[in-house]
């Protein structure tokens, strides 16, 4: 089959400018990215067969940037232009740009992403279209007295939803008429901010409801099949966690009438391209046909469309290529079938026990299963920007049936490092683990309902720091190739007195060196003893306990100046522990009521104190921001400033000491 195109510039960044490139690659087909300055030496840059710097670091000056973007496509050569998903993919406007230059838009067109893009246009279409529509207002009136009239008409609980919105921005659901008024000045509020549009329409909330939603593809000759359907439920704050394909339940009879309604919606506007109909399901008993209610559609590509391509066993964005240089869809719906489950898990860096703050820095080490198909746009080494959204990776799996996959996406996760900065893996497992949703009984209620137990972090193991501490102080350990027995096992017991970092808090320990060659850290609740211990490059095992367990820890070391960053993957998780040189003062005290530390990394925006300042218990000693939002620093006691480690605009990584007091003198 020849190639659709010679060249395509691809119009974004990050995970899905890789996964393009990648296929685009496999197809013979030439790629050209674009870049910020924050992107200078990103991994799409870097595969890119050729690469255009559009911008300053933030996406109004660079991924938002239409028609700087048409030119670098048009001076290199490139005949089409793919969107990716966010930034300008679902702007019809540049659609248009894009065709005046003469150039295609690997894409709907600009009349169906109009026709979807409004959410009360977009439903009144689909009910004349005869797709199920969940019931409410979506006229144009916005007097606020009317709308709660409307409200009491549909019946509480109700959805309030801003008409222009997308990623749960501008949506409020009211539970009873008294908070009616202020939930509908929330909404317009943050419709106003978000997307320049306050109006809102009211629908029915639906008790115990299903996010199913439907792939559907079109071409440009009136043909348009689907491919199956996603669950998307798992969802924080209408932001997806966890998809799956199938959905859990489906019946060959609802997916007939779910997949009819989805098809009937793509032909309703005429659509070429990859698109989603996304559906709204009564989810308190099973799935039936007259239970589902079209909520919007999505004019692009979707993140988590690997799922439907591991149970077709078809390439998306290659269907994508094919049809804007005008074939026909590659296959008929005859020719569709469903293989087995899959899953698909959004790894972030963020911070889900300090209410999913999003983090930055660099990324030490990453590493993932290889039995998952793990798509990322970050490697060892590069940065998590604040300018950016933090995602990491998408880890996806496949098993003949469903429980199988699930399996394979807790060993994938258990077994992915990410070192440097803090990552939403730990709640993932405990997601992909829970109860209800491994049998099946879930809504899209579940992570708010359990937020509480799945953000429960596991506590910092000893074996966590008795191994990050082999590695911090480099004690030499047999390896598969030795043939002799380490030196140091020779000296008889020897102590050390360690001082480390875990996020904010401050961990003494003391590590002694055994006659026998085992080693046992106290300091802790309890001793623990490590012996038979092996190193064979980042994996290191010991035995411990009364019975010898065998531990397995993938250790990762990074040297950061004055201070030693040592990651530590142990049953499923990782701990990143920091060492202070001694020599640096950052580990002269041992009483973090002595030292502030970074609560995260960051950059430093307001500093108010130096040294010799008095203070008092609370007061604030300055200001960190990432990811544009601000945590305060705050003073642990009374006392007076005796250092500062850090300036106004400086990048400071979590964990390092930025404000020192006058020893403490016990009364």
């Amino acid at each position: 089959m020849m190639k659709p195109f010679n060249k395509i510039l691809i119009a974004n960044r990050g995970e899905i400018a890789c996964r393009v490139i990648r296929t685009a690659r496999a197809m013979g087909v030439q790629t050209v990215a674009v870049y910020s300055d924050a992107d200078a030496r990103a991994q799409h840059v870097a595969l890119a067969d050729e690469a255009v710097h559009i911008g300053a670091s933030a996406v109004s000056e660079s991924y938002l940037k239409g028609d700087v973007i048409i030119a670098a496509a048009l001076a290199t050569g490139a005949q089409a232009i793919h969107p990716g998903y966010g930034f300008l993919s679902e702007n019809p406007g540049f659609v248009e740009a894009v065709e005046k230059a003469g150039l295609v838009f690997i894409g709907p067109s600009a009349s169906a992403i109009r026709a979807m893009g409004l959410k009360d246009a977009a439903k009144a279409l689909m009910q004349t279209a005869g797709v199920p529509v969940v019931p409410g207002y979506h006229g144009e009136n916005q007097d606020p007295a009317f709308l709660a009239e409307q409200a009491d008409a549909i019946g509480y609980p109700v959805l309030i939803k801003a008409r222009a919105g997308g990623g749960g921005k501008g949506m409020r659901k009211v539970d009873q008429p008294d908070a009616f008024a202020a939930g509908l000045a929330s909404a317009q509020r943050e419709g106003v901010s978000a997307f320049g549009d306050g109006h809102v329409l009211i629908e029915k909330f639906i008790t115990s409801p299903r996010h199913i939603e439907v792939q559907v593809f079109g071409d440009k000759h009136g043909s348009a099949v689907h491919l199956f359907e996603r669950d998307c439920s798992l969802q924080r704050r209408h932001q997806k966690v966890i998809e799956e394909a199938p959905a859990p339940g489906m019946t060959p009879e609802v997916r007939e009438a779910m997949t009819s309604a989805a098809v009937t919606a793509a032909k309703a506007i005429n659509y070429a391209g990859a698109g989603t109909i996304e559906f709204i399901v009564d989810g308190s008993g099973p799935l039936r046909p007259d239970g589902f209610w079209f909520m919007e559609m999505n004019t692009r590509l979707q993140v988590e469309h690997p799922v439907t391509e591991a149970i077709t066993g078809v390439d998306l964005v290659e269907w994508q290529l094919r049809v804007a240089a005008g074939g026909p869809l590659p296959r008929a719906q005859d020719e569709l079938t469903i293989s087995g489950h899959a899953f698909e898990a959004r790894l972030y860096a963020e911070d889900p026990s300090n209410g999913f703050l999003p983090a930055t820095g660099t990324l030490h080490h990453l590493s993932f299963h290889d039995a998952a198909r793990n798509d990322t746009g970050v490697r060892s080494g590069d940065d998590i920007s604040p300018w950016y959204d933090p995602m990491i990776a998408k880890i996806i799996t496949h098993g003949a049936t469903r429980e199988e996959a699930l399996g394979r996406l807790r060993t994938a996760l258990a077994q992915t490092h990410v070192a440097g900065t803090v990552t939403n893996a730990g709640f993932l497992a405990s997601l992909a683990a829970h109860e209800g949703f491994n049998a099946c009984h879930f809504d899209t209620g579940l992570i708010e309902r359990d937020l509480e137990s799945l953000c429960n972090a596991e506590p910092l193991s000893e074996a966590h720091i008795a191994f990050a501490a082999l590695v911090a102080l480099d004690i030499p350990l047999d390896t598969p190739a030795a043939t002799t027995r380490p030196g140091w096992r020779l000296w008889g017991e020897a102590r050390s007195e360690l001082l480390m970092f875990f996020g904010a808090d401050l961990i003494e320990r003391s590590l002694t060196i055994n006659g026998d060659g085992s080693i046992t850290l106290s300091g802790g609740e309890a001793s623990v003893t490590l012996s038979d211990i092996l190193r064979d490059g980042d994996l290191m095992s010991a035995r411990t306990g009364a019975h010898s367990a065998r531990i397995v820890a993938r250790v990762i070391r990074a040297d950061l100046g004055a201070r030693r960053l040592v990651s530590v993957l142990c049953d499923g998780v990782t701990r990143d522990l920091i060492f202070p040189d001694a020599r640096s003062g950052q580990a002269a005290r041992a009483d973090t009521s002595n030292a502030v530390v970074a609560p995260m990394t960051g950059v430093v925006i307001q500093l108010l104190v130096q040294v010799g300042d008095a203070v008092k218990e609370g007061d604030t000693l300055g200001v960190i921001e990432a990811m544009k939002m601000e945590t305060t620093l705050r003073a642990p006691r009374d006392g007076t400033i005796i250092s500062v480690a850090c300036t106004v605009g400086a990048a400071v990584e979590g964990g390092l000491v930025l404000v020192t007091f006058e020893e403490q003198v016990a009364e």
